[in-house]
């Protein structure tokens, strides 16, 4: 929101300065973010008037003019392109003094003397605006100070607004907060209704009444359009940042601004029979006033007549019925939106409009005949015509009702850690336009009015009392509580320390967003619906992921296209995997790794990760609760991931996770031309370990026993370990798979798996007989199981 300062201070002046006044609404969570000079630093600058204009004698582009400061004429050259006789422009005299310190001097141009300079808006820093002489209004007092006469000792104010706050989108809300901050008088407008001198209306039917339940509607016939807008007008909204189009537009925007009321002029003559209100039909066509062609959905509220679509509702007017030079007659509109009902259209169409802004954050629902006669006021002030009756259709079951709040003092007192004076909690209520009855001591009943639809809860009163009164003047007390340690269960492993060891393994941390591109979406998890959002913030971040990996890759690629090709990364999040309806959302673990296992240098290889380098750093964090024998990894399979080079992580039969090699489909769409690996697991499994406990250290030897054994090839030496654990017997303290062959000297259907078993006593030192016969249980297991033998 964008205004005048001196626009604000017609309605409110509090004796404050300007520097004050911003940080006091800053303070009352009305954020100021910028504060701009209406013009720059210029003194010596007259009205001046063009009295004649003739060509430079050896000059194409220049012309010699007299100009006129009311009480003499200077002759000055210009090269201004509208320079011509008659009009009314700023003249910046001799010693005149121009924005950058430039000073005006005598001088000849081209051999012509030269006793000043006409000057565009740019040149005094009012707006961008340099083609040409800025031209003033005809009644404009020549030899009057230029600065005085548009007012420009004035600052255009942008707030950066919440949501919430859809009711300071105007000057009238604005003046009534500055009023009430300040306790100072607030002058609103006094608005009479206009007395119709035609009976001609069109009918309205509004068939949508949810979405608009009221809409009124205005003839207003034989409007002058080439009048121009009035200066104050144009420079206020100006000030507004928005730009004077015509008369009837600039009242509209002006009356928008003004109270807080979007409004739309339709031609007359563009109407066929009478308004409708209702939803779009599927694939309804629609040019709007900045010239694109929109295909409207069925949830698109429209503005039509007995034909066609002429606006999508609160949004957008359409092209053919817009007004223009030709028009004559206007169909003024002024509605209330239901603020669902027109939430996120105007992005889905890729528009954003100062009307829709507002009916997105919630409009007066009683505003609408205000804005009415408001505007119809100025529109025959400003360019004539004849207003005819007010035309309304009004569903009062769909409006917004309010129900009245009750206020404790005592609730005030334990909120704001104060007392508040009854009489400061009555005028803050009451200036702020809330109605407020005493039901006792101590006790209020508060009706909110409809300007106020963000306020419904006891709570929400007491945060306008604080705000008001002052955040900085609320006393400061240290909280008083029984801060007891919290027990930390020693069985499990804390996020905060898988992250840690994941960043000693050389992982960089990740966040990126729980919404990705629907076609990311299908990518990773072919033939699932995802979860839609119903208000995306674009296209491309339209579903809720169901697993990290989208995200992870999508950093990835974001790294190896600036030449990081050595890359890990992880991340720990929530998934959400089903439709609203049995929505599961799972913390995540997941990781990512592409490159070279070790950073460049001259001592180090040359070596690419590989599965085994993620299954290293997935085990670590498996044994990191102290439950590691407890995972095991099966062959599995993944849409995402290549055949052949995927691993379930089971526990007790649970699918815990997954871990392989990013499928080469999938890598190739993705632009991906080095092998990439991933990892992602059940944050809540990984965490769940087992209470350390104590074991006392052998005193006693080691024995060793190295044992090559042929198997199937395919058999997986998960499957041999497990088995050799089941055997070997209660002094089994290590167990290690240092070797896997197959070629030369081997039946090619097999394979060798040397393994190390080391056993240790806690009381005792191991013999010989016991160890061999411990050994060829383990054989005689491992051949009766899986055909496994003794490699000779």
């Amino acid at each position: 929101m964008k205004f005048s300062e001196q626009w604000l201070r017609s309605w409110v002046n509090p004796p404050v300065s300007r520097d004050e006044l911003v940080a006091r609404l800053s303070m009352v969570g009305l954020e100021v973010d910028s504060v701009t000079p209406a013009a720059g630093e210029f003194s010596g600058i007259v009205i001046g008037e063009i009295l004649s204009t003739e060509q430079h004698p050896d000059a194409d582009k220049l012309r010699v003019c007299q100009v006129s400061n009311g009480s003499e004429s200077f002759q000055v050259v210009c090269g201004a392109p509208n320079a011509r006789s008659g009009i009314k422009i700023p003249f910046a005299m001799i010693g005149a003094e121009l924005p950058g310190d430039f000073k005006i001097k005598k001088a000849k141009l081209r051999g012509v003397e030269s006793n000043g300079m006409l000057c565009s808006a740019s040149e005094l820093q009012i707006s961008d605006d340099n083609s040409g002489l800025m031209e003033l209004a005809a009644d404009a007092p020549v030899g009057g100070n230029i600065r005085d006469y548009l007012g420009l000792d004035d600052a255009s104010i942008e707030l950066g607004l919440t949501p919430n706050r859809g009711d300071c989108l105007s000057l009238a809300g604005l003046a009534r907060e500055v009023g009430a901050i300040y306790a100072a008088q607030v002058s609103p407008l006094a608005i009479a209704p206009v007395a119709p001198a035609h009976d001609e209306v069109r009918p309205v039917e509004v068939l949508a009444p949810k979405a608009c339940p009221r809409y009124l509607g205005r003839v207003i016939r034989n409007v002058d359009l080439s009048k121009p807008t009035p200066l104050w007008m144009v420079e206020r909204l100006r000030r507004s940042d928005i730009r004077s189009i015509d008369a009837a537009v600039d009242i509209t925007n002006y009356v928008m601004l003004e109270l807080g009321q979007p409004m739309h002029a339709f031609d007359l003559a563009e109407i066929n029979g009478g308004i409708r209100v209702r939803m779009a039909e599927e694939g309804e066509k629609l040019v709007l006033l900045d010239g694109q062609e929109v295909s409207l959905r069925a949830d698109t509220l429209v503005i039509a007549d007995h034909q066609r679509a002429l606006a999508i509702a609160g949004v957008m007017g359409g092209e053919h019925s817009g007004v223009s030079s030709k028009t004559h007659d206007l169909f003024l509109e002024s509605a209330f939106f239901d603020t669902i009902a027109l939430a996120g259209k105007a992005r889905s169409y890729g528009l954003h409009t100062d009307s829709s802004h507002r009916f997105e954050r919630g409009v007066d629902s009683q505003l609408a005949r205000q804005a009415m006669e408001r505007a119809t006021a100025l529109l025959l002030e400003i360019v004539g015509g004849e207003a005819g009756p007010v035309i309304e259709a009004v569903s009062q079951a769909d409006l917004p009702q309010i129900a009245p709040i009750t206020l404790r003092a005592e609730r005030i007192d334990q909120m704001l850690g104060m007392q508040m004076d009854a009489a400061e909690v009555e005028r803050l209520l009451t200036a702020l336009g809330l109605s407020v009855s005493a039901q006792g001591a101590g006790v209020w009943q508060v009706g909110v009015p409809s300007h106020r639809f963000d306020i419904s809860l006891e709570v929400d009163l007491i945060e306008e009392l604080g705000r008001l009164y002052g955040y900085n003047r609320l006393p400061v007390r240290y909280p008083q509580a029984r801060l007891a340690p919290q027990a930390k269960s020693e069985a499990r492993a804390e996020l905060a320390t898988l992250r840690r060891l994941l960043v000693a393994r050389g992982y960089q941390e990740a966040i990126t967003y729980s919404f990705i591109d629907p076609k990311l979406f299908a990518l990773f998890n072919p033939g699932v619906e995802p979860l839609q959002l119903a208000n995306p913030i674009s296209a491309d971040m339209a579903a809720m992921r169901s697993s990290l990996w989208p995200g992870l890759v999508k950093a990835l690629q974001h790294n190896l296209n600036r030449q990081q090709s050595r890359v890990r990364l992880f991340e720990s999040g929530l998934r959400f995997v089903g439709q609203l309806q049995g929505l599961r959302q799972e913390a995540m673990l997941a990781g990512v790794l592409t490159g070279s296992r070790l950073p460049e240098g001259w001592a180090q290889g040359r070596d690419e990760v590989d599965f085994y380098d993620l299954k290293a750093d997935v085990e670590a964090l498996l044994g990191s609760a102290g439950s590691a024998q407890e995972f095991s990894f099966v062959p599995g399979e993944h849409a995402a991931l290549h055949p052949g080079q995927t691993a379930r992580i089971e526990r007790d039969g649970r699918l815990v996770g997954f871990i392989g090699a990013l499928h080469p489909e999938l890598a190739k769409t993705l632009g991906i031309d080095q092998p990439v690996y991933l990892f992602e697991l059940v944050l809540a499994e990984v965490a769940q370990g087992r209470m350390p406990k104590f074991s006392e250290l052998s005193r006693f030897p080691e024995v060793r026993r190295d044992l090559a054994l042929l198997a199937d090839r395919e058999l997986p030496a998960e499957s041999v370990l497990a088995c050799i654990r089941e055997a070997a017997g209660e002094w089994l303290t290590d167990l290690r798979l240092f070797d896997v062959y197959h070629g030369k000297g081997i039946d090619p259907h097999r394979k060798s798996l040397a393994v190390g078993l080391t056993w240790q006593h806690p009381s005792r030192t191991l013999n010989d007989d016991e160890v061999n016969i411990t050994t060829q249980n383990i054989l005689t297991s491992l051949e009766e199981r899986f055909n496994a033998t003794l490699r000779k």
